[in-house]
């Protein structure tokens, strides 16, 4: 039995394009939570690549067992009680689907962003690789992002600002009686 003082863990899964906004949008969300004094753990899908899922390429099988991974790490910092911000591509509806039968306190965040914007966006320059067919299985261009269709919350960082997003994040997470 939880004691008085334990807090309910929950995950916020940000899903969108690369160069939507999840990274910057989680991280920023993360540190608000840390602010208020919460437990947060923030996982980043391109960060865990390097790591938990080194031996993994982009092939649909791939992608599935990486968000499989990302999920049961989620899973138990949850457990104990963090509030868990992922901030992962998972672009098929499968995937989000997967995670939301295995994460009992599960939270949906579509960062919607045209794609011209997403490409402008690119530092890196993954997008004109991938265009011209160097990175093969490149979200948006090669293979498929499938929008979510009930997402809890949708935000748009071509429209709203980091703050309005993130404000707007933590009313939601707060909605869902996460305190």
């Amino acid at each position: 039995m939880r004691s008085l003082n334990e807090r309910e863990g929950a995950v916020l899964w940000f899903t969108g394009l690369s160069g939507s906004g999840k990274t910057t949008t989680a991280r920023e969300a993360a540190s608000v939570l840390r602010e208020q004094g919460r437990r947060v753990e923030w996982l980043d899908g391109d960060e865990l690549r390097k790591t938990l899922s080194s031996d993994l390429g982009f092939a649909p099988a791939d992608r599935l067992e990486h968000i499989r991974r990302i999920v049961e790490l989620a899973k138990a910092h949850a457990d104990s009680g963090a509030i868990v911000l992922v901030s992962a591509i998972t672009p098929y509806r499968s995937m989000r689907a997967y995670a939301r039968s295995v994460l009992s306190r599960f939270m949906e965040i579509y960062v919607e962003c045209p794609l011209e914007v997403c490409e402008r966006r690119d530092v890196k320059g993954l997008y004109a690789k991938a265009r011209l067919g160097l990175i093969p299985n490149f979200t948006g261009i090669s293979d498929a992002y499938e929008p979510p269709e009930h997402a809890e919350l949708t935000i748009h960082t071509d429209v709203h600002s980091l703050t309005h997003n993130v404000e707007k994040i933590i009313n939601a997470l707060y909605a869902l009686d996460v305190r």
